[in-house]
């Protein structure tokens, strides 16, 4: 079963293929690969289950498919010393390029120059802020190298990635040592972490925001959806606040009300402060309905005496529901006979007040 294998190339290109022997090459081996009508040169990068993952999530992978080229064999001392050799001829040809290019006037910049192992094809990186005609270009350069000419347009940053370097952190660039594909970076990354908006401290060496940027972007958004937006006004023990500042590592942040100086508190003491001002205001309101409820007159002894099952608590007030009928049956009755005694009453008042009158 053939091998998968990842090869690193100059300028930090990658690419993968299948290895047929039995036994795998060793990690940063030299190796003969099959290339564009011919062969190439290039370093064993990675090998087994992590060539897997890198094979599925990177831009240069294949996905779940295998690669069509294979690695044909081992590089021999000749074949290593041919390829040291190029180095110096892939300056000179991108000087000469850049020579070329400043006598057609093109508004281009020659990045990197790449023989192809078998020097069978010359492949120039370049960078345009707009779309060049390089027609003639190529013509001169192919009658100049007698060879197959290739001219690739690629971004500020592939430019990092191939021309490699230090970051301002003392260490290598991303782009070139691990991170396997470029995304882009906005402004609102650096302002979701408060940083500086001047360019020359949030950008690279290429002149773009820096990719580590987007590294900590998703623990920023994360922890501020705990704490209460910025410019906020809340009501808190003291009357209405407004959040001033919040501080994601020392959980926590600053109020200040309309009128008095600015305090710093944690995130679990404000939490605690207004889970407790929203208990305190429901039970407030529920004992202010109960004595509502017991100073009134007319109210039955037995409306002072519920279970449980007759009271409905909400939010705000207490809704006190009569029991039944068939619960307090002596109470339905004394009612009626107290509603009888008040009817004759009112009606004898009304007969002696008609006597009276008849009699005068």
């Amino acid at each position: 079963m053939a091998h998968l294998v990842e090869v690193s190339f100059r300028g930090n290109r990658k690419e993968f293929f299948l290895w047929d022997y039995p036994d795998p090459p060793p990690l940063k081996a030299a190796i003969i690969v099959d290339a564009d009508r011919g062969e190439d040169l290039g370093h064993v990068y990675s090998l087994g289950e992590l060539a897997q993952k890198r094979n599925g999530g990177c831009s240069h992978g294949c996905g779940t498919a295998a690669p069509d080229r294979k690695a044909l064999r081992l590089a021999n001392p000749r074949d290593r010393a041919s390829a040291s050799d190029l180095d110096r001829q892939n300056e000179e040809a991108r000087k000469k390029a850049m020579e070329r290019v400043r006598a057609n006037g093109l508004a281009m910049k020659v990045s990197d120059a790449e023989w192809q192992w078998d020097k069978k094809k010359l492949t120039f990186y370049f960078t345009a802020e707009k779309r060049v005609d390089f027609r003639n270009l190529v013509r001169d350069l192919a009658s100049l190298f007698r060879t197959r000419i290739e001219l690739k347009q690629i971004g500020v940053r592939d430019e990092a990635r191939r021309l490699d370097g230090i970051g301002r952190c003392g260490r290598r660039y991303c782009s070139a040592s691990w991170l396997p594909e470029l995304r882009p970076v906005n402004l609102g990354v650096a302002k979701d972490q408060r940083l500086s908006l001047n360019p020359a401290q949030i950008s690279g060496a290429c002149g773009r925001l820096m990719c580590c940027l987007r590294y900590e972007h998703e623990f920023y958004v994360q922890s501020r959806k705990r704490f209460p937006k910025e410019g906020k006004v809340l009501t808190t023990a003291r009357g209405e606040e407004k959040v001033m500042a919040i501080d994601i590592f020392r959980e926590c942040l600053t109020l200040r009300a309309a009128e008095g100086e600015p305090r710093v508190m944690s995130l679990s003491d404000f939490n605690r402060e207004m889970a407790a001002l929203r208990g305190e205001s429901a039970i407030e309101t529920e004992s202010e309905e109960v004595e509502s409820i017991e100073t009134f007159d007319d109210v039955s002894p037995e409306l002072m005496f519920v279970s449980e099952s007759d009271v409905i608590v909400s939010e705000t007030s207490i809704v006190v529901e009569p029991p039944s009928a068939a619960k307090a049956p002596e109470a339905v009755n004394g009612g009626d006979e107290a509603a009888n005694r008040r009817r004759r009453g009112r009606r004898g008042g009304r007969r002696g007040r008609g006597g009276d009158s008849g009699e005068k």
